[in-house]
């Protein structure tokens, strides 16, 4: 695990707070873990909270000074895997028809590599046609969705749409960076 670099995208909405212990608990198993936040994810943790768990700088902007080929690019060709967690209605949208108007969804058609999607909504947005249409089409292109599980909702009802565990979303990151050999 020393060596593989994990790129958390953290898109907003409240279940941000869960992509914190996700970083801690990556980070505590050995991996590289690189943040990148939407401006709206900002809004609901601060930069200062994932610099402190991953002890690296938290990106948020594309035209970042510090990326001269761009920061799309260069994090996309440095990182082994992508994790967008919690992943909101609006970038299942932008990757699942392939827009590329901020840093998160440049850099998802940049990444080559494997992508873990954890979709966090209201039940509502959830159970849209739009975003099961979008959701099918990551599906399509081997994007490996954890699922959002049922349970209180932020807007105070019941519902599916909250955020899966971190543990099992880091655990679905495990089983994609050292798979075990089938036992057949």
């Amino acid at each position: 695990m020393a060596d593989t670099e994990i790129l958390l995208a953290v898109t907003g909405g409240i279940a941000a707070f869960k992509s914190a212990a996700l970083a801690s608990s990556l980070v505590q198993q050995g991996y590289g873990v690189r943040v990148v936040q939407t401006d709206s994810a900002t809004r609901f943790v601060g930069t200062n909270t994932f610099s402190a768990l991953t002890g690296r700088s938290v990106v948020t902007d594309l035209f970042d000074p510090q990326f001269p080929l761009g920061a799309h690019i260069e994090l996309a060709r440095q990182s082994d895997l992508l994790c967008i967690a919690p992943a909101s209605a609006n970038f299942m949208a932008k990757a699942a028809n392939g827009l590329a108007d901020d840093l998160l969804s440049t850099l998802y058609l940049c990444f080559m590599g494997p992508v873990v999607v954890a979709p966090a909504m209201n039940c509502e947005m959830w159970e849209k046609p739009a975003t099961q249409r979008n959701l099918q089409q990551l599906r399509d292109d081997k994007v490996q969705i954890v699922d959002p599980e049922e349970g209180w909702l932020s807007c105070r009802v019941q519902g599916v749409g909250r955020m899966a565990d971190p543990v099992k979303i880091h655990g679905q990151i495990d089983a994609i960076v050292d798979p075990q050999p089938s036992r057949d």
